[in-house]
């Protein structure tokens, strides 16, 4: 079994919002950043010293801008595949995330004024449609897909084998990662409870280190602490009537 290493990739600022190079018998890139991102990804994969039309895979976390944004132009320059799960096809296809955003907190509420997490991207059709765990052997790195339902109904993670977990939006650095190594919500999701839940199952298969889309990786040991914390904070809010889920047709 070949080592897999994670290399982040910095598509704005040193960790503000980060794409991810896994290097194994062939490398696979996680996240393609924001609309037109993918030649700076691109080139910053060359800068590894890795022939980007080698890549033999894109894997797309979950369906907001910051990380589908430059995939089809990341394919189009490196003529790989892109993967994506089932429930984040709507947002995928449309070239645009669900909206309203569901603020997770202050920065979540200024964010959702941006005019740019409202804008419409090029669309994307993945090519590798994922429905569950999936075993990367065969792109060349010894990872897994898993799903990790709840930033967004189709949001993923990978998995290495040395335990490295690429999060997506799982979970984040404080402050939309200005705050390096605290661990945080990001500033939206779609279903916290769920997401929290995926967070604790990715705890549970005792990995080495976050690598999230925002900001410095992060150690499990105080993602678990943070977990709890946020577990009695939910609690509350759900029982003040005050923690908004996202459902099929809006808001509950």
């Amino acid at each position: 079994m070949s080592r897999t290493k994670v290399v982040p990739i910095p598509v704005m600022g040193r960790h503000h919002i980060n794409a991810y190079l896994l290097l194994g018998r062939r490398p696979v890139i996680v996240d393609a950043g924001t609309p037109g991102s993918g030649r700076r990804i691109y080139e910053q994969v060359t800068a590894h010293g890795v022939d980007p039309t080698d890549v033999s895979l894109i894997v797309i976390t979950h369906g907001h801008i910051d990380h589908f944004g430059s995939a089809a132009e990341l394919h189009r320059l490196t003529g790989a595949p892109v993967a994506g799960h089932v429930a984040d096809l709507g947002p995928y296809r449309a070239g645009r995330a669900r909206e309203p955003y569901l603020p997770t907190g202050l920065m979540g509420r200024l964010m959702a004024r941006n005019k740019n997490l409202h804008m419409q991207v090029e669309p994307l059709e993945p090519d590798v449609l994922v429905t569950g765990e999936t075993d990367l052997e065969d792109y060349g790195i010894s990872a897994r897909i898993m799903p990790t339902p709840g930033h967004t109904a189709g949001s993923i993670s990978v998995l290495t084998a040395q335990g490295d977990l690429v999060s997506g939006d799982l979970i984040a650095n404080s402050l939309f990662g200005l705050v390096r190594g605290r661990p945080a919500n990001p500033p939206f999701h779609d279903d916290p409870r769920n997401n929290l839940a995926s967070l604790r199952k990715m705890l549970d298969l005792n990995p080495t280190r976050l690598h999230v889309g925002h900001g410095i990786p992060l150690r499990p040991d105080r993602v678990r602490r943070w977990a709890d914390r946020e577990h009695q904070r939910l609690s509350r809010r759900d029982a003040a009537g005050r923690l908004p889920v996202r459902t099929e047709t809006g808001t509950a």
